[in-house]
């Protein structure tokens, strides 16, 4: 994992994509520390990064579509399928070369909240929880990024794809109003959501007696709850889709200076599960 991770990071500095990431980062979010920080005279670096937070739509898919995407166009992905690694370590060995490039401005940023402090009143420890947490929702971007290149051997695609992704979660909190209240409109929401999973699973498995099982189980499932308690199914879509808005952790610290650790144990959920994804599809292209 160690070569696997000294090759990934000397790439994306020998293609110059990682000085790009880095600069393009670092420079955006210096014109907003110029104009919150210094101009207006904001306390909370904080707020630099709740409003930079769009940068990551156009640079974590620059950054990760060239994962495993261009190894699969060249055919070079065929030496890492057959290197004494696990794929797991092999994952890991690009995943972490990203995620280093990602702390590179994280750390510069640390210095931000110092300069404020040297003007006047700052909160060291609110910035510092915000620059956390802004390099873990980086970290997830990253996750589902190098996933989306897994299933492609297109950089462009991966990285449209990836991009949509970002935008779509960039505006989550806004998708939710538009989403019923209703338990029989959420009760079908749901129960086509789960025919998605079984579908994805069916996707990665081939096997039609599982597939079959679990969605026997989901109609079945949804249908019982609806008779016996169809309360049950008020609002719950909103609300179970609410907890997965990335942004909330960041912005809860941004206005109440309240640090949500089950944000930061969703961001780290959704990590493995998309790393986890990442080595089952690869799997699956092994022995296909």
């Amino acid at each position: 994992m160690k070569a696997i991770y000294k090759r990934e990071l000397n790439s994306y500095f020998h293609t110059m994509i990682g000085y790009v990431f880095i600069a393009f980062l670092v420079a955006f979010t210096g014109v907003y520390f110029m104009a919150y920080n210094l101009n207006y005279g904001y306390p909370y670096f904080s707020y630099v990064l709740t409003g930079t937070l769009f940068v990551f739509l156009i640079a974590i898919p620059v950054l990760t579509m060239r994962s495993f995407a261009e190894d699969r166009k060249n055919k070079t992905d065929q030496l890492l399928l057959t290197a004494p690694v696990s794929l797991t370590k092999v994952v890991l060995g690009k995943y972490l070369a990203m995620v280093t490039i990602l702390l590179i401005p994280c750390v510069i940023y640390l210095i931000f909240p110092l300069i404020i402090k040297a003007q006047g009143t700052a909160y060291i420890r609110s910035d510092y929880l915000s620059i956390l947490l802004f390099f873990l929702m980086g970290c997830v971007y990253i996750s589902i990024g190098i996933f989306i290149s897994s299933l492609t051997e297109s950089t462009i695609i991966a990285a449209i794809g990836t991009m949509g992704i970002l935008v779509l979660l960039y505006l989550w909190s806004g998708i939710l109003d538009f989403l019923p209240s209703g338990a029989g409109s959420n009760a079908i929401a749901c129960g086509v959501i789960l025919s998605l999973l079984v579908w994805g699973v069916w996707q990665m498995t081939k096997n039609w007696l599982i597939s079959a099982a679990a969605e026997l189980i989901v109609v079945a499932g949804t249908v019982a709850v609806y008779v016996v308690k169809s309360s049950f199914f008020e609002n719950l879509l909103p609300d179970l889709l609410g907890s997965l808005d990335l942004t909330e952790p960041l912005t809860a610290i941004t206005d109440s200076n309240y640090l949500d650790v089950s944000g930061i144990i969703l961001y780290l959920s959704l990590i493995g599960v998309f790393l986890f994804l990442t080595v089952q599809m690869i799997q699956k292209r092994r022995w296909s």
